[in-house]
């Protein structure tokens, strides 16, 4: 079985080196002619080198004397020779190096792109560090062995050459070749088969440990406040120890087998000179022959490695390979439609659902195939605000995740003015559809940066008119720089309110006909947030950023009133809609859920305000509770 598993990885291996191959012929061209170019000049020089040991050296000993002329030309042809043997290693590691940074970038930009295709339900069995993985030491991995292949290519047509060397030399000194050059190769195999699961291992426990650290920072608020700092260290710890000990026992075998691979070659040299010396004496060669023999062997060592480099780094390569497939062959991406919205219309956009069914993908749903919506059908009028209230899990992030195209429904449709969104293209859709999340995300930016996204003709003037309409402007207009603060990753220099105000002024920015907030103000005081949304209602609301239709999923009851319309929603299905005052007297549950929340915002309230008006204790004072 592992001798089975081990020709696999190498059959697998070969093919992501003729991938490489067909994507860059041009450069491994280049780097191969580099290398044989160098391999020939090995064989040549080892001629040169038994000539002037033969005819120039040892005529010149017996002699006593050495001819000016020939060491001349013994000399112009050693120094020939080595400016054609740095000419073909600068056009092998040239062209070697071009091609495997050449494939890096290349795969590093298309794994990227395959990321922002794929749907939100792909990214969410994804690990971020898994995918931070995936772009970056696994696309490494897959092409690592490309900086020796051209080098290792070069080596075969040179064993090839010197094996007809040694036949035109002697037979005997052949048969020495022949069993010194198939026992190297197959010492790489045996080599490459031992190395192919520790390396997979390793790579694998690189994504993990790249997971745990990008989880650990991300989440560092809840590692903090929560008082897990030892835990989450023994947890990388653990996981890095792991690593490490594979990361030795990979180092372990190369210090086993590179020992091997460097004695062998001597060792052949060795068996050289005694089948050498004898037939010597027997008159088979003469000096000049043994001596370049000798020398072949001796500076075969070297090159004969590059074999060894390739067939080590495969299993790594075929690893990394595997899981950068995993990424571009993966399913799911949603396709856009060539139907373009007016680009010149400005009017709010209607929004309709007819009749849509969605279900969590197998890998998501619990149990598998669980439906979250059916039969959902309701209307946003262009122009008007219409609330989405239901208890948790009811399906409202779904509703506003279709309608943003983040997902498309099983079944039904979902139209911008009559178009259905599957039929539009990407930029007609983000043109007319802005989403505010419940968590926002920052970049670490500045402001106007964050706002402005180097979407062509957002200023700054349309930047403060989206900040005023987010009421943003007072507390932007506050900071140190304004619009070129710095706000940390994440924002993290920032109120999650003011994160929040920030995202709205972002979506705002770009003038959408169709504005979806998922609980997007649930950060922001009651009262600025009532403020908000009676700007977002009113035409002119302010100078650059025109009136949008609005879908909002709420909570509080000052955000519900100011909707034209209610959409009640439970386990998936619309219920009830109506306005907020015919919901209370006729649709109970809806009753229970809005007095729920209204009274939980009164809880948060009375304990801020308690929390402000309790002063502390006297230092030194101690209160002793009744057990």
């Amino acid at each position: 079985m592992a001798s089975k598993t081990s020709r696999d990885v190498l059959g697998r291996g070969l093919g992501v080196l003729r991938q490489a191959i067909r994507e860059q012929p041009r450069i491994f061209t280049v780097a191969v002619v580099g290398s044989v170019l160098f391999g020939a000049m090995i064989i040549v020089s080892a001629r040169v080198v038994g000539s002037v040991v033969g005819e120039v050296a040892l005529p010149a000993i017996e002699r006593g004397e050495v001819g000016a002329g020939t060491l001349a030309l013994a000399a112009a042809a050693l120094f020939g020779i080595s400016v054609l043997r740095v000419a073909g290693i600068f056009g092998r590691r040239l062209g070697a190096g071009y091609m495997q940074y050449r494939l890096q970038a290349s795969y590093r930009r298309r794994v990227t792109r395959r990321y922002l295709e794929l749907p939100l339900s792909w990214h969410h069995r994804n690990s971020t560090g898994t995918l931070l993985s995936n772009a970056n030491s696994d696309v490494e991995a897959a092409w690592y062995p490309i900086a020796p292949l051209p080098f290792a290519v070069g080596t075969l047509a040179m064993l090839v050459g010197a094996i007809v060397s040694l036949f035109a030399t002697d037979w005997a000194l052949a048969l020495v070749g022949l069993a010194v050059f198939p026992a190297l190769f197959a010492l790489n195999v045996v080599y490459s088969r031992r190395m192919a699961p520790r390396q997979a291992r390793a790579q694998r426990l690189r994504a993990e440990v790249s997971g745990i650290a990008h989880e650990s920072f991300d989440g560092a608020l809840v590692v903090k406040t929560m008082g897990r700092e030892a835990q989450e260290t023994a947890r990388f710890a653990g996981r890095a120890g792991e690593l490490r000990d594979s990361l030795i026992a990979v180092g372990r075998l190369r210090g086993i087998f590179d020992p091997l691979l460097e004695t062998l070659p001597s060792l052949g040299t060795l068996a050289v000179l005694v089948v050498g010396a004898f037939r010597l004496r027997q008159g088979a060669i003469s000096v000049t022959e043994l001596v370049s023999v000798a020398f072949l062997f001796t500076v075969l060592a070297f090159p004969v490695r590059a074999i060894g480099w390739v067939l080590a780094e495969l299993p790594r390569s075929v690893a990394g390979w595997d899981r950068v497939r995993r990424v571009l062959d993966a399913t799911g991406e949603m396709p856009y439609g060539q139907r373009v919205l007016d680009p010149a219309e400005t009017a709010p956009a209607t929004l309709t659902f007819h009749d849509v069914h969605y279900s969590y993908p197998p890998a998501e749903a619990h149990p598998p195939g669980a439906q979250v919506l059916g039969e959902v059908g309701f209307t946003v009028p262009a122009g008007r605000t219409v609330a989405l209230v239901g208890p948790t899990g009811a399906g409202k992030s779904t509703i506003a995740s279709l309608a943003v195209r983040l997902v498309d429904p099983d079944s039904g449709t979902v139209s911008l003015d009559g178009v259905d969104v599957r039929e539009l293209t990407s930029a007609s859709l983000a043109g007319t559809v802005a989403l505010v999340a419940q968590v926002p995300f920052i970049f670490d930016d500045t402001v106007r940066a964050n706002i402005a996204l180097d979407r062509p003709g957002v200023d700054d003037e349309v930047v403060w008119a989206a900040l005023r309409l987010a009421e943003a402007d007072g507390f932007v207009a506050a900071l140190p720089d304004g619009l070129d603060t710095m706000v940390g990753e994440r924002g993290t220099s920032l109120s999650g309110g003011q994160r929040q105000r920030l995202t709205l002024a972002r979506a705002l920015a770009g003038r959408p006909r169709l504005l979806v907030l998922d609980d997007a103000t649930s950060a922001v005081d009651p009262r600025v947030e009532a403020a908000i949304l009676a700007g977002l209602r009113s035409s002119t609301a302010a100078a650059g950023v025109p009136a949008a239709s609005i879908l909002v999923v709420a909570y509080r009851r000052a955000t519900i009133a100011l909707a034209d319309e209610v959409i009640y929603v439970e386990q998936g299905r619309v219920l009830a809609r109506g306005t907020h005052s015919e919901l209370l007297t006729t649709v109970p549950g809806y009753v229970d859920l809005v007095t729920a929340y209204e009274q939980a915002e009164v809880e948060r309230a009375q304990e801020s305000s308690y929390d402000d008006d309790v002063a502390p204790l006297p230092s030194g004072l101690e209160i002793e509770v009744d057990r």
